[in-house]
């Protein structure tokens, strides 16, 4: 029956709803012995089944609120809650053990084979019509139903070879792209030392030709204060022909005084000649 206990709405209306659900229990046990149908008795198992797992949730999320509201009602309130808990889950846990002996039951009697599952739960109609019992198939409907079921088998195992070969050729190709990724960072690596070794060869080149270009100004400068002194050395001696201070170039004497001397040289001749 439904509690007397001051609850908040929210445990109310759980707690009702759980009430609901082991009255609906009590009556769907009840049937189960008027029921003479193996399979009406299965299919009632079922549905009394997944009753109680609803009334389980609920259970659990009764438990949950109340935690949450623990703080906010007296110690009273709060072991009165938790009794109330308790006693459902005892409750419960009576039809559990029930479902398990008419479970037992209909195992004993009539050994359930499932035949064409589809990957579907019991509870999904499509599974429901898949399922027969064995003490009405003849041994020709078990042999052809064995047969089918070996066939799918064969057949998932073929699906599972494919996926299998698929995935060794994935790799495979994986493995010759990382290969060939491989060698193009080697020849990458292999290219940049080169270019590093030409880098170092051109600054040595620089290096050298920076030297030469030196060496040759230097030579030049040289060249230039030479040939610079030799032209003032004959301007000198141009404009100051009579300077003895300033020695006479090789092949550079005046060529007044040379012909001065010549002409002494020709009259000495000529009188030597005349005695």
């Amino acid at each position: 029956m439904a509690s007397d206990l001051p609850m908040s709405p929210e445990l109310e209306q759980i707690d009702g709803q759980i009430h609901d659900i082991f009255r609906a229990l009590q009556n769907g046990f009840q049937k189960m012995d008027k029921i003479k149908d193996s399979n009406r008795q299965a299919k009632q198992l079922e549905d009394l089944t997944g009753k109680m797992k609803e009334c389980k949730r609920l259970i659990k999320e009764f438990d949950r609120i109340l935690k949450d509201e623990e703080s906010n009602n007296p110690p009273e309130i709060n072991k009165q809650l938790n009794d109330r808990k308790q006693f459902m889950i005892k409750e419960l846990n009576s039809y559990v053990t029930l479902r398990k002996t008419y479970q037992s039951s209909l195992g004993n009697n009539n050994k359930r084979v499932e035949l064409f599952d589809m990957g579907a739960g019991s509870s999904e109609p499509a599974a429901e019509d898949n399922i027969q019992m064995a003490s009405v198939m003849t041994n020709q409907q078990l042999i052809d139903a064995g047969r089918t079921q070996m066939d799918q088998t064969d057949q998932a195992i073929e699906r599972s070879k494919m996926v299998v070969a698929q995935t060794v050729e994935s790799g495979a190709q994986t493995a010759a792209a990382l290969t060939q990724q491989t060698e193009q960072m080697k020849r990458i690596g292999n290219e940049l030392d080169s270019v590093h070794f030409s880098l170092k060869k051109a600054s040595q080149l620089v290096k050298e030709i920076g030297r030469q270009v030196a060496t040759d100004k230097c030579i030049m400068a040289f060249l230039f204060l030479i040939v610079v002194g030799v032209i003032a050395i004959i301007v000198v001696k141009i404009v100051h022909p009579n300077n003895k201070n300033i020695r006479d170039i090789p092949g550079l004497a005046p060529p007044a005084q040379n012909y001065q001397i010549n002409n002494r040289r020709l009259m000495w001749a000529d009188n030597f000649i005349g005695v």
